[in-house]
C-alpha cells in the first residue's frame, strides 16, 4: 500500500543517501544541511564576467549568471512526494571565496576555458574592490579580527505574504507596472523580470519531467499522485497558490531559487500564514490532516529553512493553531535536518511548549529551539521600534531575527573577536611601567571602541553598496516598497538595526578574573611572570594548573561572572554609542557563529590557560567543563546574566544527556530548563539532547550514525557531514546529566 508512512520512510532514506553523496563529493562542511541534493553526473555553469578582475556584479552581472545556474538545474521529482524541486549549486559559488567552494566545483573551474585564459587572477572576488575599496580598514580588521559583514551574504527575511498573494506571474504584473511608472529604472526592472522567468522556466521544466514519468508509471497509486502533482504546478507557474498543496509547492521553489541566488535560508511564521490555506481546504473536503502534515514534512524535506511556530501578537494573544501542532507532528514525522523555533511567551500554549519538548527528547535531533518572545519583543523596542512591529519580527537565522519585508538588518555577518581585543591591550600593557587590571580594563574598553568604529564604517560601506553588487533580486521580489520605487532593498528598506556580535566573551571574563587573582590578589605571580608564561604557551605545568584553576565565567558568582557581566556593559556602551547615519542604528549581542575555530588559531595564549591558537568559547557559553555539579543550571544563570538587552541574541547553547527519560519526568526537566532561562531574560535556546554513548561512538565512526543530526550552533546539520574538528567541539560541550 502506498501509505504516508512508507513513504516517508523511503523519503528520509534516500536523504540519508543523500547526505553521505554529498559528502563524497564536497568533503566535510561545516555548514547547514541546507537540503542540498547532490550535483548530477554533467553538471556544468560557465560563468559570464563583467569586470576586470575576472568576477560578476550588479544588476545584468548577477542576473544573468542566475539564469545560467538555475538553468542548469536538473528537475528533482521524487514519486513518493507531493512537492517537487531541489537545489544542488549556489550563484555566489563562482565568483566567491576558493576556501569555500566545494571540492566538486574547484575541479570543474580547473576544466573551464576562462580559467585556462586567466581570468581568475584575481579569484575570490565577491566585493567589487576596484569601484569600492575598503583598504584603510583592513589593517584593523585583521588587528581586532573583525568580520566586517561587507559582502555578506542575504540576512533578511522576505514577507511571504506578498508571493502568495501575487504568484510569479504577478511579480511579472508588478514589474511591468512599476516599470511604467519608473522608467529611468529600466535596468533594474529587467534584471528582475529575467530573474523571475528564469524561476517561471524552471517550474515547467519540473512539468516536463513530472508528465514523462506518468507516460513511464505502471502503479496506478503513484500515477494518481504524479498527476495531482502536476496539477499543481501547472496551476502556480503564472497563477498565485489558491490550496494548501500549491501553496507549500510554490514555497518550495521560490526557497530553491533564494538559496540558488545568495543562500538564504529565512522563512517565515510558517503555521499563521500556512493557516488559512488549511482551513479553507480543510472546509472544501480536499484536504485532511494527514495530507497537511505529509506536505509539511515533504516542505520541511526539501529545505531546511529557519521557521517559526507560536508566539503572541501585539496584544499578547497566544497565535498557537491547530496547524501549530501538526507541524510539530509533521517534523516528527520525516526527522530530519530541521530548523524550527518555537516562540516562548507567558501566554503562549504550555501544551504546545512541551510538545515541542517532547520531540526535542524524543527525537534527540536539536529541533526545536526556542526564542524568548517577551525578552526579545522588549529589548528590540529599545531601539525605538513600536510594538506591533517588534511583534512581527520572527526567527529565522542562527541568533538572529527580523521584521519581515521591511528590515535590512545584516544579523549574523558582523562579529569583533573580543578575544583579540584583549589580547591587542594586554601587550600594549606590557610595555607600561604601572600595570594593573584596572588599567588592562580600560586598555581593553579603549580598543573595543575603536573596533566598533572600524565595523561601523564597513557597515556603512556595504549598505551603500551592496545593491551595486550584489543586489538582491529574488528577495527584492517580496519586500516593501522594492519593485515600487525600483529599488535594492539594502537602499529602501523601512528598518536598519545591524547586528554587531562580540565572540569569546568566555576567555576573556575567564582571563580577567585568572589575573585578578593570581597577580593582583593572591600575588602567588608577577605580570612579567604571567606574560613570560603566555609567550612560551604554558610550558610550566604549575602555571597552566594555577591560572586553569580561577573559577569560571557560569560557576556561580565568582570574579569571572563579574568581568562577564562588567564586559556585556562594556560592550553594549560601545556598540549603542557609536554614532551612525540617520536611520541606522547597531545592536549588541554575543554570539560566535560557527567560528569559534577560525577566532581561535588568531589568538595567542591567554591567561585563563588556554594554549595559543585553541578555539575559543562558543558565543555566550562558559568555557566546557566550568563545573561539573549543577552545569546546566549554572550556565542558563550565567548566560541569562550577560544578554545585551536590544533584541539582539546571547543564545544559550547546551548539548546534555538528561541521565532521565521522558517517561521519567525528563520532560518537565527540560521545559523548566527553558521557562527557568527566560525568566531570568535569556532570549534563545538552541538545545542538543544527547545519548552519551551514541555520540561518544559517532564521534570516532560518523558513518556508522548517518542520520544523527546535532545542532551545530544556530544551525543543524548531519554528523556525519561535520570535519573531526568540528564533531570534537560538538562533543566538546556535552553536560553529562542534568
Amino acid at each position: 500500500m502506498y501509505s504516508y508512512e512508507k513513504r516517508l520512510d523511503a523519503m528520509r532514506q534516500k536523504k540519508i543517501e543523500h547526505t553521505l553523496a554529498k559528502r563524497k563529493q564536497n568533503g566535510f562542511t561545516d555548514l547547514d544541511d541546507f537540503g542540498t541534493v547532490p550535483i548530477s553526473e554533467g553538471y556544468c555553469v560557465t560563468p559570464w564576467y563583467n569586470s576586470e578582475n575576472g568576477s560578476f556584479y550588479g544588476l545584468d552581472g548577477m542576473s544573468e549568471n542566475f539564469c545560467r545556474v538555475i538553468g542548469a538545474h536538473e528537475p528533482y521529482v521524487d514519486k513518493n512526494e507531493m512537492l517537487c524541486g531541489r537545489w544542488r549549486d549556489m550563484l555566489v559559488n563562482y565568483r566567491g571565496d576558493v576556501h569555500y567552494m566545494p571540492d566538486w566545483l574547484k575541479n570543474n573551474l580547473k576544466n573551464l576555458e576562462f580559467i585556462k585564459n586567466g581570468a581568475n587572477a584575481q579569484w575570490s572576488k565577491r566585493w567589487d574592490e576596484q569601484r569600492f575599496p575598503y583598504d584603510h580598514l583592513k589593517d584593523d580588521q585583521k588587528k581586532y579580527n573583525i568580520t566586517s559583514g561587507i559582502d555578506s551574504d542575504a540576512h533578511f527575511a522576505c514577507d511571504y505574504r506578498i508571493g502568495f498573494e501575487l504568484g510569479f506571474g504577478g511579480f511579472l504584473e508588478k514589474i511591468e507596472k512599476y516599470r511604467k511608472i519608473n522608467p529611468e529604472k529600466k535596468d533594474f526592472y529587467d534584471a528582475e523580470e529575467k530573474c523571475v522567468r528564469a524561476i517561471i522556466d524552471f517550474v515547467k521544466r519540473h512539468c516536463d519531467k513530472i508528465k514523462e514519468m506518468i507516460n513511464e508509471e505502471k502503479s496506478p497509486e503513484i500515477r494518481e499522485n504524479l498527476e495531482d502533482m502536476l496539477r499543481v504546478n501547472e496551476n502556480i507557474i503564472l497563477g498565485a497558490p489558491k490550496t494548501f498543496h500549491e501553496v507549500c509547492q510554490w514555497t518550495a521553489y521560490f526557497n530553491c531559487a533564494s538559496r540558488i541566488y545568495t543562500r538564504d535560508g529565512a522563512g517565515f511564521q510558517l503555521d499563521t500564514l500556512l493557516y488559512p490555506y488549511y482551513e479553507r481546504d480543510k472546509a472544501a473536503g480536499i484536504l485532511d490532516d494527514e495530507k497537511a502534515k505529509f506536505l509539511i514534512a515533504n516542505l520541511l524535506l526539501t529545505d531546511p529553512h529557519y521557521y517559526q511556530l507560536s508566539g503572541v501578537d501585539e496584544n499578547d494573544n497566544d497565535m498557537t493553531n491547530r496547524l501549530s501542532y501538526l507541524i510539530l507532528d509533521a517534523a516528527d514525522a520525516i526527522n530530519v535536518s530541521c530548523n524550527l523555533t518555537v516562540r516562548v511567551h507567558p501566554n503562549c500554549d504550555r501544551k504546545f511548549l512541551e510538545r515541542a519538548v517532547f520531540y526535542l527528547m524524543k527525537n534527540k535531533n536539536g529541533w526545536p529551539r526556542f526564542a524568548n518572545d517577551e525578552a526579545l519583543s522588549k529589548g528590540y523596542m529599545r531601539n525605538g521600534i513600536d510594538k506591533k512591529t517588534a511583534r512581527e519580527r520572527i526567527a529565522v537565522g542562527c541568533n538572529w531575527m527580523c521584521v519581515p519585508g521591511r528590515e535590512f538588518p545584516m544579523n549574523d555577518t558582523v562579529k569583533i573577536n573580543v578575544a583579540k581585543v584583549f589580547e591587542v591591550a594586554l601587550y600594549e600593557m606590557k610595555n607600561e611601567k604601572e600595570k594593573s587590571v584596572e588599567r588592562l580594563f580600560e586598555l581593553y574598553s579603549k580598543h573595543v571602541e575603536k573596533a566598533v568604529s572600524v565595523v561601523a564604517e564597513g557597515v556603512n560601506l556595504h549598505i551603500d553598496h551592496i545593491g551595486e553588487v550584489t543586489p538582491e533580486l529574488i528577495m527584492n521580489l517580496m519586500m516593501k516598497n522594492t519593485l515600487e520605487k525600483g529599488e535594492d532593498i539594502s537602499r529602501c528598506a523601512e528598518i536598519y538595526t545591524v547586528g554587531v556580535d562580540g565572540a569569546g566573551l568566555a576567555v576573556v571574563a575567564d582571563s580577567f578574573a585568572a589575573l585578578k587573582t593570581r597577580v593582583e590578589d593572591e600575588k602567588v605571580l608577577s605580570w612579567d611572570e604571567m606574560y613570560a608564561a603566555l609567550e612560551n604557551d604554558f610550558e610550566d605545568p604549575r602555571i597552566y594548573a594555577m591560572m586553569k584553576s580561577v573559577p569560571r565565567y557560569c560557576s556561580g558568582n565568582s570574579v569571572a561572572d563579574f568581568f562577564a557581566k562588567r564586559l556585556t556593559d562594556n560592550f553594549v556602551c560601545k556598540v549603542k554609542g557609536q554614532k551612525m547615519p540617520e536611520g541606522r542604528t547597531l545592536v549588541p549581542g554575543w554570539f560566535s557563529w560557527a567560528r569559534s575555530i577560525e577566532y581561535g588559531k588568531t589568538v595567542g595564549a591567554t591567561p585563563n590557560g588556554r594554549r595559543s591558537g585553541e578555539p575559543l568559547t562558543h558565543g555566550a557559553n562558559p568555557e566546557s567543563g566550568f563545573r561539573t555539579d549543577g552545569a546546566v543550571t549554572a550556565q542558563s544563570s550565567g548566560i541569562a546574566s550577560v544578554q545585551c538587552g536590544y533584541g539582539n541574541t546571547a543564545p544559550l547553547q547546551i548539548e546534555f544527556d538528561p541521565r532521565v527519560s521522558l517517561e521519567e519526568g525528563g520532560l518537565e526537566r527540560v521545559r523548566d530548563l527553558v521557562l527557568g532561562h527566560f525568566a531570568l531574560g535569556g532570549t534563545l535556546i538552541n538545545i542538543n539532547v544527547i545519548d552519551k554513548d551514541t555520540i561518544m561512538k559517532a564521534k570516532d565512526d560518523p558513518d556508522a550514525y548517518p542520520d544523527l543530526v546535532v545542532r551545530v550552533t544556530g544551525f543543524t546539520a548531519y554528523f556525519a557531514s561535520l570535519s573531526p574538528k568540528f564533531r570534537e567541539l560538538v562533543v566538546s560541550r556535552f553536560i553529562d546529566g542534568m
